[in-house]
């Protein structure tokens, strides 16, 4: 199930953010120099997961995002359906954060999902987050400063489809979007990059202005010259709602968002 072939994946990139699509803008990022991108509607940001992770999702990995949300916002930051429709990955941003994640045998079950309490990335105001998945446990870092572990009471050898559709800032026949700037957001293999991503103190931008106090070291992963985004996108008039229903049509997923996906086995 580990997978260490597998590059680090942009997710902007992938969902052709730098193309500023419908609802995507360019904006000032975390320092003056960094460009990032306000999202206003993001109803066309998605992409067959399998574009993004053709050998298979890495099993431990890092999340990596630099973000800044509306004031009081509660909403998806990233959401990875099967192709049956169920939610398998996703990040909840907002007061509190949620980390989402059902493997192949359906666990770990929804009361046992992590939240992380007691923070708020919903401010307005800019946050460098990690997330860090390995075994039976995920760790958020904020900021470098707050780091807080949860179980994951996944099964040994987790496996999520890539046959359905990894969507940004929104969930299907959800209403809650997201709305704010992002300027990184990265998946690696492993959760070295996790831990790596405070290890830089480089506490000022160049020039010596800054937006916030957060450390202003980043992976630059988005400049990776492995990543070729003109092979990863999808029409941009296809609709992320219109795309699952198609990749749900299987005659044995009569509830699309109740499957188990009995069809995948462990490797």
């Amino acid at each position: 199930a580990h997978l260490p072939s597998t590059p680090p994946v942009d997710v902007l990139q992938a969902l052709r953010f730098p193309s500023v699509p419908d609802g995507v803008r360019r904006a000032r990022g975390i320092c003056p120099a960094d460009v990032a991108y306000r999202v206003s509607r993001p109803a066309q940001l998605s992409a067959p997961t399998r574009q993004l992770f053709p050998g298979g999702f890495p099993k431990d990995f890092s999340l990596l995002t630099v973000v800044r949300t509306r004031p009081g916002l509660q909403a998806p930051l990233l959401t990875l359906y099967s192709a049956q429709g169920v939610r398998q990955l996703g990040l909840e941003l907002g007061r509190p954060v949620r980390f989402l994640y059902e493997d192949q045998t359906g666990r770990p079950q929804p009361p046992a999902q992590p939240v992380f309490r007691g923070l708020s990335l919903a401010d307005g105001k800019w946050h460098r987050v990690a997330v860090a998945v390995k075994g039976q446990s995920v760790t958020l870092i904020v900021d470098c400063k707050k780091r807080i572990t949860r179980p994951l009471p996944r099964s040994a050898r987790p496996v999520l489809d890539i046959h359905g559709v990894i969507i940004f800032g929104a969930r299907i026949l959800d209403e809650e979007v997201f709305e704010g700037d992002v300027q990184e957001l990265v998946i690696v293999p492993g959760v070295q990059a996790a831990y790596e991503s405070c290890e830089q103190k480089e506490l000022d931008c160049e020039g010596g202005q800054r937006q916030s106090p957060q450390n202003q070291q980043s992976h630059r992963t988005q400049r990776s010259p492995k990543q070729q985004p003109s092979t990863l996108h999808r029409p941009q008039n296809q609709e992320p709602q219109r795309q699952v229903r198609e990749l749900s049509e299987p005659p044995t997923a009569a509830h699309p968002r109740e499957g188990r996906h009995p069809d995948i086995s462990p490797p």
